[in-house]
């Protein structure tokens, strides 16, 4: 690595002898972890890029993991079912909450739902990294992720980048004002949420809800603030109902104004200042002929300027 272009000779100071440095470099060749060339009647060796040699060993052995770890889960379900019925499990603990809320999300056949408060305390798994650890893989294997978000978070940078991501590969989001509690619920057969929300300072505990009464009525809860959000827009294409086409500054604006964030939010979140979301608001208005910022949201609705909004869906104004 250290010594590219380096002949079987120039290794002899590794501490192994002549034989051994020929059979290592053979085997290192088999392997695709170094090239050899032959130059002036010398064989000399050059250590392959790592990444490109043992990118796709690493990424075969996590795969070879995440299905063991699916195995695993599945035995455990079976374990359960085997034993008598016992519809709340109880853990104890960041790593078994963190085990347990992956091997669900990794497991998954058909759709994630949860519910993502705007958090001021540690948590045992942020939402960036269950992106990165689990929800990006399940959405490459069609799994629908839909989630209910406090709008707290999207005064987040990182986590609004995450949201804009979510919903650019066509997963739903859907933006309250508050949330009860923080909660994940797969396939309508499972649901992970905290004891006590307040404890997760301390030593977090959490319920694991099978299928149950109380699990029909987590998912009720779920679909009642999925309803009442309204839904975060991908904020690109030229929506119907005619009025000119956007650029994807102004449309950002529209679509954040419309889920409620405030001028300092929306400067973050945009990566501007604080007067040019003002300025440009004020030419918006002007352009729509509009009083106020509630005038502006119903043209732009009218106008297609929202993702997902017809003009044949908004009332018309003082109805």
């Amino acid at each position: 690595m250290d010594r590219p272009d380096s002949d079987p000779a120039a290794l002899a100071d590794s501490g192994a002898g002549p034989a051994d440095i020929d059979r290592i470099l053979g085997l290192l060749v088999e392997r695709g972890l170094v090239s050899a060339e032959h130059r002036d009647g010398t064989v000399r060796y050059r250590a392959a890029p790592p990444v490109l040699a043992l990118g796709p060993l690493l990424e075969s052995r996590r795969a070879a993991l995440h299905r063991v770890e699916s195995l695993v889960g599945d035995l455990a379900e079976r374990h359960r079912s085997a034993q008598s019925y016992v519809p709340v499990e109880v853990l104890s603990g960041t790593v078994a909450i963190r085990r347990r809320l992956l091997a669900m999300q990794r497991q998954a056949r058909h759709e994630v739902c949860s519910f993502v408060p705007a958090m001021p305390v540690p948590q045992v798994l942020t939402f960036q990294d269950n992106f990165e650890e689990a929800e990006r893989e399940a959405m490459d294997r069609g799994v629908t992720l839909r989630a209910v978000v406090e709008r707290g978070c999207l005064e987040q940078p990182d986590t609004a980048r995450t949201l804009a991501d979510v919903v650019a590969h066509g997963q739903q989001i859907s933006v309250v004002e508050d949330l009860p509690i923080k909660m994940v619920l797969v396939d309508r057969r499972v649901a992970l949420l905290p004891l006590d929300p307040e404890r997760d300072e301390v030593e977090p505990v959490a319920l694991v809800v099978h299928r149950s009464g109380l699990l029909a009525g987590l998912q009720s809860l779920f679909e009642q603030h999925f309803a009442r959000g309204r839904l975060l827009g991908a904020h690109g294409a030229e929506g119907p109902g005619g009025g000119r086409e956007l650029d994807a500054t102004d449309r950002q604006i529209v679509g954040l104004l419309h889920i409620g964030l405030t001028d300092a939010a929306m400067a973050r979140q945009l990566g501007m200042g604080h007067r040019t979301v003002q300025r440009r608001l004020r030419a918006l208005m002007e352009e729509a002929g509009a009083v106020t910022r509630f005038q502006l949201g119903w043209h732009a609705a009218r106008a297609g300027w929202l993702d997902g909004e017809t003009a044949d869906s908004v009332p018309p104004q003082g109805s």
